[in-house]
């Protein structure tokens, strides 16, 4: 985080931090999504840090990284929950979105209702 500073241990780096009216707490995170322009970067269990600095909040997030286009379900599989399941374009899309795209599962969510 600060040059030179690679080489020391966590609690003097959160000592050092607090002297300077830093707070930093680490955040237990599934996924971290950050929404762009046409795309998605999504990081799986990513180590987050959150820095409390005069009422701001700073974020550092760690991990690897993978890239989806922003609109992850095809308008092909919306039709086809649709039809499948007897329910609205709009519905069959929110369930796919909330099934992570699974398909079967998405019927069987609609279904149900």
């Amino acid at each position: 985080m600060f040059p030179g500073m690679g080489k020391m241990n966590p609690q003097q780096m959160q000592g050092m931090l607090r002297q300077f009216g830093i707070k930093s707490t680490e955040l237990k995170a599934k996924r971290a999504i950050f929404e762009l322009e046409g795309e998605r970067i999504v990081i799986d269990n990513p180590t987050i840090t959150a820095m409390d600095m005069g009422g701001q909040k700073i974020y550092s997030v760690m991990g690897s990284e993978r890239r989806e286009k922003a609109d992850s379900v095809s308008q092909e599989d919306i039709d086809l929950v649709a039809t499948q399941s007897g329910k609205s374009k709009t519905e069959a899309k929110k369930a796919l979105e909330e099934t992570d795209g699974d398909i079967a599962q998405a019927i069987v969510k609609l279904k149900g209702n």
